[in-house]
């Protein structure tokens, strides 16, 4: 006799999203794991005594949106620290952080704030320390640029931390430091902040309820310097973490991880070891993704983070150890050069070594991606830039057209992953976006959106054959939509996700 399910989900509208995109009414869960996808009738035979029955009224069921990059105390810092992303000018971002300043009792304490865009404010500018010294000079002040690759600092941090910061990185006026600091320059700050495990764990608590919230099921997590997989493995242990978890290590850690005897995919079902991390450029917003030609709006073409030799050198050791690589890569020049580095590779596909972000790639490069099997770690939100007015607009002028070029990729039979970079953590928004792209942007329809924030990100991470689509047999992690995606295109980013699964439980629940 079949067992009877412990969870019953029926009156929905199903979708599977594998190759046929097979739709169903119900859904039968027990122990976890899809047991039964056939009408409500059918699966009402798997209903037992203790088995929970939830009508869903008509909503959408979709796989767990599983986002491929993210930072997720970063995003916990956003929660508990002073939200930029919520600043509409510099004005309101100035007074977002004097708020927090007012809230931190300690006269030694740092007042932070996380996720400004300047190229969405009026002024067009980065924070000065002029502008962070109005909030208190005798404070220590920092404003961090959504991309972390740009800070802004006042007076006594820049003083403080000045001379342990490469020069190269701080941006000065006629000789004098603005206040202004981009990629290295940012190092001693971040070490200096870094939570430690109790306040780590408060920010991972506070980021994956938001991330539930969202519909989000698994992330794969950048991680530096951080407690961060202490607590994931702690909450895993205690049974209180509510989203799995695929730790992309920096390289930083490589020597630990061969000395641990850690592997790529080694872990729980939970909490697994994922990719071994690397930069080689900066962002946009910061000017510092190196370019093949100048920035439209200054000198120069951006700056390498790691050069291509330092890459090379740590894609080989991590290949060689049996590790995933991951590089994040911004400009047409970035990408190139992992892409030379992956070709060293003995099986770069079998391996799916990853490149994250892909911003600018020429149409050499897409094709070297088709052909190696190497995987574009993706950021769809991104193209809130390409309006006419946007950062991309700014830095790259014409060139804005040929950024995040989606279905190129897929064209070329490169692997599609999107994530966030937590700018914002929302899937929902992402997808919006690349469906209603701006004109001259490539556009994805809804389905191949979704694919590529569930099935694309399981294959990312080699969880195609336990999540990414809704079949008999994988995890009962989905996501409950209130309205359906296909039927509400152009307005994707207003629907709301009514309820989380994981491991067939309810994460969240807002029915």
């Amino acid at each position: 006799m079949t067992a009877a399910a412990d969870l019953i989900l029926t009156n929905a509208e199903v979708h599977t999203l594998t190759e046929q995109d097979e739709t169903y009414d119900a859904i039968a869960i027990r122990d976890g794991r899809i047991v039964r996808l056939a009408s409500s009738y059918d699966v009402s035979f798997l209903e037992g005594t203790e088995t929970a029955v939830v009508d869903l009224d008509g909503r959408v069921v979709i796989p767990g949106f599983i986002d491929a990059h993210t930072h997720l105390t970063t995003m916990g810092r956003y929660l508990v620290h002073a939200d930029l992303s919520a600043a509409d000018s510099l004005d309101e971002a100035i007074e977002l952080l004097s708020e927090r300043a007012d809230a931190v009792d300690d006269p030694d304490g740092w007042v932070l704030g996380y996720g400004y865009d300047e190229s969405t404010w009026p002024e067009k500018r980065y924070p000065t320390k002029e502008d962070l010294d109005s909030i208190g000079e005798d404070r220590l002040i920092a404003a961090f640029r959504e991309d972390m690759h740009v800070a802004s600092v006042n007076s006594r941090v820049l003083s403080a931390f000045e001379d342990a910061m490469p020069k190269a990185d701080i941006q000065t006026e006629n000789g004098t430091p603005t206040g202004v600091i981009v990629e290295e320059a940012i190092d001693p700050i971040y070490e200096t902040i870094e939570p430690d495990v109790e306040e780590t764990r408060e920010l991972v608590k506070a980021a994956q309820t938001a991330a539930n919230e969202r519909g989000v099921t698994m992330i794969h997590d950048m991680v530096r310097n951080s407690y961060a997989p202490h607590v994931y493995r702690e909450l895993d242990m205690a049974t209180e973490l509510s989203i799995r978890v695929r730790i992309n290590y920096w390289t930083d850690h490589l020597d630990s991880l061969i000395d641990a005897g850690l592997r790529t995919n080694h872990g729980s079902e939970m909490v697994q070891v994922g990719a071994v991390k690397s930069y080689t450029d900066g962002s946009f917003g910061g000017r510092t993704a190196k370019l093949s030609e100048p920035y439209a709006d200054g000198d120069g073409v951006g700056q390498w983070v790691v050069n291509p030799d330092e890459l090379q050198e740590y894609v080989d050791r991590a290949d060689d150890a049996g590790f995933q690589m991951t590089a994040h890569a911004i400009g047409d020049e970035a990408i190139d050069a992992v892409l030379d580095a992956y070709d060293n590779c003995a099986d770069p596909a079998a391996s799916r070594h990853r490149i994250e972000h892909v911003e600018l790639a020429s149409d050499a490069a897409i094709d070297r991606f088709g052909d190696g099997g190497i995987v574009a770690s993706v950021q769809p939100n991104f193209l809130k830039w390409t309006g006419e007015d946007g950062l991309y607009t700014d830095r790259l002028a014409e060139r804005r057209t040929e950024t995040n070029r989606f279905q190129s990729l897929l064209d070329a039979g490169a692997p599609l992953a999107f994530g966030s970079d937590c700018m914002p953590l929302d899937p929902l928004l992402g997808i919006h976006w690349v469906v209603n792209a701006p004109a001259g942007m490539e556009s994805l329809d809804v389905t191949t959106a979704l694919r590529a924030y569930t099935s694309g990100a399981a294959y990312a991470g080699f969880d195609e054959d336990r999540m990414g689509t809704i079949e008999q047999g994988k995890l009962a992690d989905l996501t409950i939509l209130e309205e359906s995606p296909w039927d509400a295109a152009d307005r994707i980013d207003e629907i709301s996700v009514t309820a989380t699964i994981v491991d067939g439980e309810f994460v969240y629940d807002d029915r």
